[in-house]
């Protein structure tokens, strides 16, 4: 029984031991890494730290670096003889405009405002007419020419179809091509009714003869 408990008191020694050794190679270990240089800097890591909480807590920062910095003046423009200058070439000017290009084509928004701009400066004058109302009659209404001519291309959309065949609402309807039908096809009825009972008896009759529909004897 002493024996045992003797026993376990040196393990409880050495188990204490071990773990007072453990503990200073740790901080051994912990302590020969601060003291090494840190890169680039060639400082200790404890040198390091306790300048950066220095240049962190700072508010003027390092007046001695500061102090040691040198500005160059600007240098001022360069600019070329008077000789030269005259030799220059005259920059392009922007070709995307009516003012410089009279080819360029004029937008809607532009056209929309030129002409209400010079209605508004017509508004007085009656031979003014605007440009919008050119080929109707008085305030922009149709002439009886237009009218019978707008009225005869409706009536022929209307009988050949051609308003509907000639607008896809949606992109999965068929082509024209497609949905045009030729007249003599809607004109024909098919065969008749009458036509259609007598072959169906016929049909029936020889059925029950037994003999082919080809062969009548």
């Amino acid at each position: 029984m002493k024996t045992m408990k003797a026993f376990g008191q040196d393990n409880a020694q050495g188990l204490s031991m071990f773990r007072t050794v453990a503990g200073i190679t740790a901080i051994g270990v912990l302590l020969s890494a601060c003291t090494s240089p840190t890169y680039g800097t060639g400082k200790t890591a404890a040198e390091q730290l306790v300048d950066d909480l220095g240049n962190a807590t700072s508010i003027t920062g390092n007046d001695q670096e500061k102090r040691n910095l040198k500005y160059s003046p600007r240098p001022g423009l360069v600019v070329p003889a008077q000789s030269r200058a005259e030799q220059l070439t005259t920059p392009q000017q922007n070709m995307a405009s009516r003012e410089n290009n009279p080819q360029w084509v004029e937008s809607p928004e532009e056209t929309r405002e030129r002409l209400r701009d010079e209605a508004d400066a017509n508004k007085n004058n009656p031979h003014y007419r605007s440009p919008l109302l050119a080929g109707n009659g008085t305030a922009g209404q149709m002439t009886e020419s237009q009218k019978w001519e707008a009225f005869r291309k409706a009536k022929a959309d209307a009988q050949g179809g051609s308003v509907v065949n000639a607008q896809r609402k949606f992109l999965t309807d068929p082509p024209q091509e497609y949905r045009s039908v030729p007249q003599d096809q809607l004109t024909d009825l098919g065969e008749p009714e009458q036509k259609k009972e007598k072959r169906r008896k016929k049909e029936a009759a020889m059925a029950n003869t037994g003999k082919p529909w080809w062969n009548p004897f």
